[in-house]
Formats: C-alpha cells, sequence, structure tokens
C-alpha cells in the first residue's frame, strides 16, 4: 500500500486506465481523486468489494479493474479515495473486518501519519541535525578518478580538504565524502583503494569544519573506519545490500544513514530492461523493505533517511516521473534525500555536456523541493543554496 500522488484529472485518468478501471467508470470517478488517494496493488476481489462497499456508506470510493464485482479476475489493484475525515473512518471500519483487513487499516493510518509529518531529528554521536524548517544541501566531495561529472579534480588530499571548506563557506550543511565511482559502467575499487581516498580527505577536514561528514560507500569496513575518523552519517547507494556486515556497523556506531534505491549495480544498472510497472510503487515497496530490514538489525527509525535513486537503473522518463511524484515517498515517514546533480537525464532533456548543467540542476532542485525533498546532494553548493531558499520560501511560504 502507498499514497499516490494525483496532481490533475489526465493524472487521474492515466492512473485508473493503468490499472483496468471500465472506462465509463473512469469519468465518474475522476473527480473523485481530487483530495487523498492510497492505493493498494495485487489484493484479492473479496477483499476490494467489501472495501469498496465500506467506502461508498461513507461518501468515498474505490476504484477496480473491470471484473471486481464478479470475481472473474483472480486480483485487482486497488485505489481508495476520499478525503482526510472519509480515510480515517473507513480505516476504522475496516478494522473490524475479517481476511486481514486490519492490517489494510493500520497501514492507511501509518500514511496519513507520515504525510502530515514535516520534523525530524537525526542523532550522530557528536550532534542532532533538525530537518524540516528548510532543506538542507549535501555537498559532494568524489576522491574517485572517474566520476562522471568531477572525477580526478583533485591532485592531492590539500586540495580536496579546501574544496571541503568552500562548499561549507557556501553554505553546505553536510559534505559528502566518497571514493568509489558509482557512474553507469563502473567498476568497483578495492577496500584498501577506497579507504586511501576518503581517510586522510575526512581526517583533514575534521575540526576544520562545524558540519556533519557523510561518508558514501557500499563497504562495512570503509564505513567503520570513516566513521572512526571522524564521519557522522553514513551513505549507502546499496541500501546495505552489498556488504552484509554493513547494518552492524551502523547499528554499533547508533548514526544516521541514507538507504537509496538501485537496480543492480553501477557496472550493469543502465543495462538491459529498465521498465517498471509503476516506478514509485516499486521503489516505495523496496524502500519500506529496506527500512524494515535495518530496523531488525538494530538501527534507529529515526536515524534512516530515503533515496529514491534518481539515474541509478532508471530512464530519463523513470526520472521525471520521480520528480513529479516525489511526495508519495513522504509515506514512508522519513526524510527523503535526492540527487539529479549534473545528472544524465538532464543532459538528454537539455543537449549539454556534464559540465554545463547547473541550470537543468536548480529546475531540478526546485522541482524536488516543491514536491517534498528534505536534503538535495549537489556539486555547485553556492549557486543551489540560493535555489534552495526561493524555493523553500515559496512552499513554506
Amino acid at each position: 500500500m502507498r499514497y499516490l500522488q494525483i496532481a490533475t484529472p489526465l493524472e487521474a485518468k492515466e492512473e485508473l486506465a493503468r490499472i483496468g478501471v471500465d472506462p465509463y467508470g473512469i469519468e465518474a470517478m475522476v473527480p473523485k481523486m481530487e483530495s487523498l488517494n492510497v492505493i493498494l496493488e495485487g489484493i484479492e476481489c473479496k477483499l476490494a468489494n467489501i472495501m469498496k462497499q465500506e467506502m461508498l456508506s461513507i461518501g468515498g470510493d474505490v476504484a477496480v479493474a473491470r471484473g471486481t464485482v464478479g470475481c472473474t479476475i483472480s486480483a485487482t489493484d486497488a485505489i481508495i479515495m476520499g478525503n482526510l475525515k472519509q480515510m480515517k473512518k473507513f480505516a476504522d471500519k475496516i478494522s473490524l473486518q475479517p481476511f486481514n483487513l486490519k492490517a489494510v487499516a493500520t497501514d492507511i493510518e501509518n500514511i496519513i501519519t507520515n504525510l502530515n509529518r514535516n520534523k525530524f531529528i537525526l542523532k550522530t554521536p557528536e550532534r542532532e541535525i533538525s530537518i524540516g524548517d528548510r532543506t538542507l544541501i549535501m555537498g559532494i566531495i568524489n576522491m574517485t578518478p572517474d566520476s562522471f561529472s568531477d572525477g580526478g579534480i583533485f591532485g592531492n588530499i590539500q586540495e580536496a580538504a579546501e574544496h571541503g571548506l568552500k562548499l561549507a563557506q557556501e553554505g553546505a550543511d553536510i559534505l559528502d565524502i566518497g571514493g568509489e565511482s558509482s557512474r553507469p559502467n563502473s567498476d568497483p575499487v578495492t577496500p584498501d583503494e577506497e579507504l586511501e581516498r576518503v581517510i586522510p580527505v575526512i581526517r583533514e577536514l575534521k575540526g576544520r569544519i562545524n558540519i556533519p561528514i557523510s561518508i558514501d560507500t557500499t563497504k562495512a569496513e570503509v564505513a567503520r573506519r570513516a566513521v572512526e575518523s571522524g564521519a557522522e552519517i553514513i551513505n549507502d547507494i546499496s541500501a546495505m545490500r552489498n556488504d552484509k556486515k554493513m547494518p552492524e556497523v551502523i547499528a554499533g556506531y547508533k548514526v544516521p544513514v541514507v538507504l537509496m534505491h538501485m537496480r543492480g549495480v553501477p557496472k550493469t544498472m543502465q543495462r538491459g530492461d529498465m521498465s517498471y510497472g509503476s516506478v514509485t510503487g516499486e521503489i516505495t515497496q523496496f524502500l519500506k523493505e529496506r527500512i524494515e530490514k535495518a530496523a531488525s538489525a538494530g538501527i534507529d527509525r529515526e536515524n534512516i533517511i530515503v533515496d529514491p535513486g534518481i539515474g541509478f537503473g532508471k530512464s530519463t522518463e523513470d526520472n521525471i516521473g520521480i520528480l513529479k511524484r516525489l511526495r508519495e515517498f513522504k509515506s514512508l515517514g522519513r526524510p527523503i534525500l535526492i540527487g539529479t546533480s549534473r545528472k544524465n537525464f538532464i543532459g538528454e532533456i537539455t543537449g549539454k555536456e556534464t559540465g554545463d548543467r547547473i541550470d537543468g540542476t536548480a529546475a531540478t532542485v526546485t522541482a524536488a523541493i516543491m514536491n517534498g525533498a528534505n536534503i538535495v546532494r549537489v556539486h555547485d553548493v553556492g549557486f543551489m543554496k540560493g535555489v534552495s531558499r526561493i524555493a523553500d520560501s515559496i512552499v513554506r511560504h
């Protein structure tokens, strides 16, 4: 189950058609989708029929595929539509029904709670990070020779540290340091090589800046050494799937973690079939499962950040769809991090090379903030700080 973000009648029609609603029913239901919509995917027809009956009785509705009423199909997606009062009443009613509908009621209540949550506190071993009053800026420091945008730009550790100081002065709230490229078709590096790249920079910066350092790694040993050297956040693009020891490190050091969605690994993520049935639906389900995995390993839920993984195993159309419906991820109840800076889909749209995508990046950062992003990961901190201030002013006016 997940929140379904619908902004226009056309989007409503497309979603209703996607789940197989009768064409006549589509026209009748579009006006009902102007308030709050929740979608439950792949449920038995008998459950969908019970939900539809209960929601109709309080003035809402449930859209289902043609054939659901007569149970001539095995399963259907169901879009529950109503205002906030109706949704709460609906949850109360079905919580008394059989067939595990109490769990559906609980999910609806959690979604409503999470959608209305705008404040978060991350706790590191050194500080508390408040999220919600404004968008936080995560500045990128790539200690790699082959990153897609800025690989190999630092000649030595001192140059990298000076760049980090500059990003902090420009207004970065977090510095994210990485020693392994995650660009499409990139090869992994050994832990020793990654450590050699990042640990000296972390040590050089620690004590010279008053903002937290994040380590961008999928390796538990790199994460452990980085935290011991002064990093306070772990940014794991594999969502703890690359290294089975990563949850133990995160839980043991009590540091916040970024869990990102990615299909496959950087070497192969942009190859073959990249199609999704529902891109936001599949990402939401993946992140929900990874949050539960983290929690079961002893990681505090309040210290988890989610990242839908723009550009990681996704087409340009997918990336645009994620930005457009980013608010759907608020149903997870965790802060949302977005990284669009200079990425290939911006070049595909604008025709510009990597180093000339600041305008496209600014547009995507604005869209992300308008749709619920809490943290934006960028190369051009000073410029994007100004962009975020304007976008924050509009969102929080």
